[in-house]
């Protein structure tokens, strides 16, 4: 834990509804003390922050770490490390690794790499199913003992409905968060992009809405059926759309994430064979994407998150059809979003909001708040330093991104975690 002055910013919290100019943000003992204007104990380390956006902590609920297993991909130091550079000061780790985390015993080894390697706060999802393999369900109970608060089979579905109706059961026992990842793998086969006009222009096998907004129909059903909390990752489909927010009329404890990539690109730059652009579910239809944007707007997604998936290189430079799904977003995701924001397509409120106070109460935890009291978790932003995305600089190992060479608008000057000071620019 640690003390920090951080002085004379913009304080930011659209969960307080909060904006002050010139304000300051006191951390003592890695606990948010005070906001505004505030006489700091001597001695406390202080960092200036004329001329920045000072917002509570990011907060990513889809994240791939790779680690234990899969560290050609990601591991604890490096994906904390990429966090760390784009803002994030907790970030949640899907259970695809090897072995799977199914068990306490790979949640605790998680917990325990990140104490000796990470840099931010990182929330071990576990899985649904043992070996996510949608047959029977996994050690929820010991997982929730070892810090579990969320359960999915992301990248994969749960496709025998009984198994996925038993184990949202079994989850609200604990309070878990069930995360779908809504695609019917049947109807999606083969795929590799959208399916439409340009998978048939482009000679690429497609994949269609529907399976994406049959599963969505089918696990709002099951949410009506066992009182499960429920929250959709990385939705794409307007249809989709519209049954969340018929769900969330009904008053059922439904949540929805999008990412950035689904936000800017459409499937139209699949036609340059670049295989950065192969991600899952696919990038879909420019209608989709208005979609998304006025569902961000009015609250149907809830949260934002950059399905951070990173590849190593050889998986990615083979021809489309076998290349691997996935993007490394955590480095490009903020100033993604503040392109949206100058081009007037969301509000500055509404991505800072849906990046912090949002997953925070999808996930259940203190942070994402600069109420006294709350972690002292916070990101500094300089809203009008533009850049040039180069991925040779990014700090994950995944270099996969469509983003190289894309001017952004603003970027992360600082990520303070529990009071320390997790990146500097």
């Amino acid at each position: 834990m640690a003390n920090l002055w951080i002085r004379n910013g913009r304080v930011y919290d659209p969960g307080q509804n909060l904006d002050l100019v010139a304000s300051d943000v006191l951390i003592l003992d890695g606990k948010i003390a005070a906001v505004g204007k505030v006489e700091a104990p001597a001695g406390t380390p202080v960092m200036e922050a004329k001329g920045l956006l000072v917002c509570p902590g990011f907060i990513d609920l889809h994240v791939q770490l790779g680690e234990p297993g899969k560290t050609s991909k990601e591991t604890i130091a490096s994906g904390t490390a990429a966090a760390a550079r784009g803002g994030f000061t907790t970030i949640a780790c899907t259970a695809d690794l090897e072995p799977v985390n199914d068990s306490a015993f790979v949640s605790y080894f998680i917990h325990q790499k990140v104490k000796e390697d990470g840099r931010t706060r990182v929330l071990p999802i576990g899985a649904l199913t043992r070996g996510m393999k949608g047959e029977e369900l996994a050690e929820m109970g010991s997982m929730w003992e070892a810090g579990v608060r969320a359960v999915s089979d992301s990248p994969h579905s749960v496709m025998n409905a009984y198994v996925f109706r038993k184990a949202m059961d079994y989850a609200k026992r604990f309070n878990l968060l069930v995360i779908s990842h809504a695609e019917d793998a049947n109807l999606r086969g083969k795929g590799v992009m959208n399916e439409g006009f340009h998978s048939a222009k482009f000679g690429l096998r497609g994949i269609p809405k529907a399976a994406e907004e049959l599963m969505v129909a089918r696990d709002i059903l099951l949410c009506e059926l066992t009182g499960a909390r429920l929250h959709f990752a990385h939705i794409t489909a307007a249809g989709s759309l519209d049954r969340i927010r018929s769900a969330k009329k009904r008053g059922l404890p439904v949540t929805a994430e999008t990412t950035p990539h689904h936000l800017l690109l459409t499937d139209e730059v699949v036609g340059k064979y670049d295989t950065n652009t192969k991600v899952l579910p696919p990038l879909r239809e420019a209608a989709d994407v208005q979609a998304l944007l006025v569902a961000l707007d009015d609250g149907t997604i809830d949260s934002l998150s950059c399905d951070h998936r990173p590849q190593p290189v050889e998986d990615k430079q083979v021809e489309y059809d076998h290349a691997e799904f996935g993007i490394s977003g955590l480095e490009t995701a903020l100033g993604l979003y503040m392109k949206l924001v100058t081009e007037k397509k969301i509000t500055l409120r509404r991505v800072i909001s849906a990046m912090t106070e949002a997953p925070a109460r999808i996930m259940n935890i203190e942070s994402g708040s600069l109420e006294v009291g709350r972690p002292g978790d916070v990101t500094l932003v300089d809203l009008n330093a533009s850049w040039q995305v180069d991925k040779s600089e990014f700090l994950s190992r995944g270099k996969n991104t469509p983003f190289d060479g894309w001017k952004l608008p603003a970027r992360v000057r600082s990520t303070v975690v529990g009071g320390k000071v997790a990146y500097s620019l």
